[in-house]
């Protein structure tokens, strides 16, 4: 490999890197409002689960996107995958939050893990604990439909 080939990689490796850094310094909130980092706020709402096990599933499958308790994976604070993390969480907190209450709607949640829709598929290979089998889907349904009703 000459030496010109070389500087040519070496300084779009250096140009990649220096770009990389300054992305980590642009604020999400910047961007927009559903990129800003969500935190967790306090838990407000007390769910009578039918069962540990109902409980249970919903917390591996559904908590961290639909909840004021989601877990910060190590991706979750790289810019730009964290402003992807942050909307998921943010617009998953409005269309449904355990934590607090709201649509907690049992044939709702029931129709999206029957349709396949929930949890995501881009969501499970980083959370294999998500990745329900046919039997735990079942059994979630029925404790949905056992605690919301439905």
């Amino acid at each position: 490999m000459s030496r010109r080939v070389r500087i040519i990689i070496l300084s779009i490796i250096g140009i990649g890197i220096v770009g990389f850094v300054i992305f980590q310094l642009i604020p999400a909130s910047s961007i927009s409002a559903k990129f800003a980092t969500p935190g967790n706020p306090p838990v407000t709402h007390t769910i009578p689960w039918d069962s540990p096990q109902t409980e249970q599933l919903a917390r591996s499958a559904c908590f961290d996107c639909h909840s004021n308790e989601t877990r910060a994976m190590w991706y979750s604070n790289i810019a730009p995958v964290s402003w992807l993390v942050n909307k998921d969480v943010n617009e998953g907190r409005q269309k449904l939050n355990f934590s607090t209450g709201r649509h907690l709607e049992g044939d709702e949640m029931i129709e999206q893990i029957q349709k396949g829709a929930m949890p995501p598929a881009i969501y499970l290979p980083m959370h294999p604990e998500a990745n329900l089998t046919a039997a735990q889907k079942q059994q979630l349904i029925d404790g949905l439909q056992a605690t919301f009703g439905g």
